[in-house]
């Protein structure tokens, strides 16, 4: 078994298996003509439950024959410019390239005996990073799982942060007095740090949005004076820098306004919205950015990175002293004085890998300029295909978009009841993705279905657009057809 090991004896069976498996996804990429099969989980789950686990194969080739039958002949490919759902970016190769050594050295970014190299490239890109936020020359952060995780530390520190004097807080009735802010369209994951840092189901504040979706400052204001005023104690703001649903941002300047005036930590979640960060045309819709404690960035998003690749960056490096913990055997105080950097002292993970790799390659190969160029493709293709929905009297589109998404309902000429538009909307829905054509979203607006296009593909096209659009109105229609005669 030691053959299998990747050492220098088994460098050249390295090469000839990884060339095997690259070829393998290479001949599927270049010929694949839809998104998904359609497969159905009773279809495909007896493929993979007929396989015995204590039973090798011992032979690549075999298992990569065995492998296009359960994964790669099925896999839903966010390449294929007709997916259209969710927040997946196609790859761009210099970071699919960095993924194939970092895999193989595997380095782990806690500690600087086990990553060297690593832990500069990582605080080098932090740095690039947040110079582009505009936080300052004390600014620092760490690259994370993803937006979750990133949302989780910042509130962490927010939460630290929060506490009076020296003593802190003591017991949970004084945590339960502490409070987010956030408009109702924000991340779960806001809600979901808040239960994990104990704070109690009432610690998240929604804040109301206007007809475009970004948060109310009027509202904030009054709920900040509210909650100072019940005595209770304002933690954080968490504004969005593009919500998942619509895209759209918040006014970060008027924000930070109120922030300062109240002495509270602002958050961005700018998960989605960080593509700006390289854009060429629309920097500016992120003014306001630099005056934030923490910002959540997703490489993996809009910098056409491969997942994992996310980082949470704070204004001043000194917060990150609250997930410092020293081990004699990982991270001993002495390190810090001997200004040995050891990545773990600001992260809620130990063991970690390389992502950083995939973004520093991105960037030595295409440089942040080709990254932000794809990024306005899609924010300029979200505008055209807003055109098209408003311009089209079968579809009913949500709000006008700030980045790359786009919300809308089919609304049929001859129906007028609400429960069964819904029904047809997500019978549509469900149909395109059975038959593998194309691969939307969905998400409820003022309780009803709607359908979302989620668009980070520059390869998607206006009339690949129209024509799924014309799609969903054909599913739709056959269903009312088929319900009118049902009920006939």
């Amino acid at each position: 078994m030691r053959s299998h090991l990747l050492n220098d004896l088994t460098a050249e069976q390295y090469r000839r298996s990884v060339t095997e498996g690259v070829e393998r996804v290479a001949a599927k990429l270049a010929t694949t003509d839809r998104p998904f099969t359609g497969i159905t989980v009773d279809a495909l789950s007896p493929r993979i439950d007929g396989i015995d686990l204590d039973r090798p194969l011992h032979d690549t080739t075999a298992v990569l024959d065995e492998l296009e039958d359960v994964y790669l002949r099925d896999a839903v490919y966010f390449h294929h410019p007709r997916y259209l759902a969710h927040l997946n970016c196609p790859v761009v190769i210099p970071a699919v390239l960095g993924e194939a050594v970092l895999s193989a050295v595997n380095s782990s970014l806690d500690t600087w005996d086990q990553s060297a190299g690593g832990t500069l490239i990582e605080r080098k890109l932090i740095d690039w990073t947040t110079a582009r936020i505009g936080f300052g020359d004390a600014a620092d952060g760490v690259f994370t799982s993803g937006g979750t995780q990133s949302n989780l530390q910042a509130l962490l520190l927010a939460r630290e942060e929060a506490k009076p004097g020296p003593g802190g807080w003591e017991g949970t009735v004084s945590l339960g007095k502490l409070r987010i802010f956030a408009s109702e369209v924000s991340h779960f994951s806001v809600k979901k740090s808040a239960k994990l840092l104990g704070l109690g189901q009432d610690a998240v504040v929604p804040v109301p949005v206007g007809a475009d979706k970004r948060m109310q400052t009027v509202a904030l204001a009054r709920e900040l004076e509210r909650c100072e005023n019940d005595g209770l104690v304002p933690m954080a703001v968490v504004a969005t820098a593009g919500t998942t649903d619509f895209g759209s941002i918040d006014p970060l300047p008027e924000i930070a306004g109120l922030c300062e005036q109240y002495g509270v930590w602002m958050h961005v979640d700018a998960a989605y919205g960080c593509g700006l960060l390289a854009s060429l045309k629309h920097r500016d819709r992120l003014a306001g950015i630099e005056r934030a404690d923490s910002v959540t960035v997703d490489y993996h998003k809009s910098f056409f990175q491969p997942v994992s690749s996310s980082a949470v960056l704070v204004r001043d490096a000194s917060t990150l002293c609250h997930v410092t913990y020293h081990a004699d055997y990982l991270n001993p105080r002495r390190m810090a004085t001997e200004r040995i950097p050891n990545q773990v002292d600001k992260s809620l993970q130990t063991t970690r890998r390389f992502d950083a790799l995939k973004l520093w390659m991105t960037l030595r190969t295409m440089g942040a300029d080709g990254i932000g160029e794809l990024f306005d493709e899609v924010c300029e293709l979200a505008e055209e295909g807003w055109k098209l929905l408003a311009a089209d009297p079968r579809y009913d589109v949500v709000v006008e978009p700030s980045l790359s998404t786009l919300v809308f309902r089919y609304i049929p000429a001859s129906v007028t009841d609400p429960a069964e538009i819904d029904r047809a909307n997500l019978y549509a829905r469900k149909a395109l993705f059975a038959s593998g054509d194309a691969v939307v979203a969905g998400t409820k607006v003022g309780g009803r279905h709607y359908l979302k296009f989620t668009l980070l593909n520059p390869e998607t096209t206006t009339a690949d657009i129209a024509a799924v659009l014309d799609l969903i109105a054909g599913h739709a229609e056959q269903y009312l057809g088929d319900s009118l005669d049902r009920a006939s």
